[in-house]
């Protein structure tokens, strides 16, 4: 089993800045990729962004490429989402999950975090 929370969301300006943490226990954090996903009320749950095991390659929905960006502290069993120039349509629950699938489908990962509201004015 693999315990996730996330953390560091919240309420931004239009062009702000927010980033978002999740901190993993349980079984060995660099055997898994780590993805983001949001969903917003009334719409599904959308990949974001994730990151391999050792950080080496990371993808990007096309919606916050060259605004977000993915990292993470093996030895501190965290993974990070640096988000920049956020837009109101950036409003949603932000999750992060681990799995053992590079890729941006949700049923690859097996573990999920309860995830963090992030809310982005105009």
């Amino acid at each position: 089993q693999v315990q996730l929370v996330e953390s560091g969301g919240g309420l931004v300006q239009a062009g702000g800045s927010l980033i978002l943490s999740c901190a993993a226990s349980g079984r060995t954090f660099s055997n898994y990729v780590m993805g983001w996903f949001c969903q917003a009320p009334g719409k599904e749950r959308e990949f974001v962004a994730c990151i391999s095991g050792t950080g080496g390659s990371l993808l990007y929905a096309d919606p916050v490429k060259g605004r977000f960006t993915g990292s993470r502290d093996n030895a501190k069993n965290t993974t990070y989402q640096q988000m920049n120039s956020l837009k109101p349509e950036d409003t949603a629950v932000y999750y992060c999950a681990a799995g053992s699938r590079f890729g941006r489908l949700p049923y690859t990962y097996d573990y999920w975090g309860p995830g963090t509201q992030v809310t982005v004015s105009s």
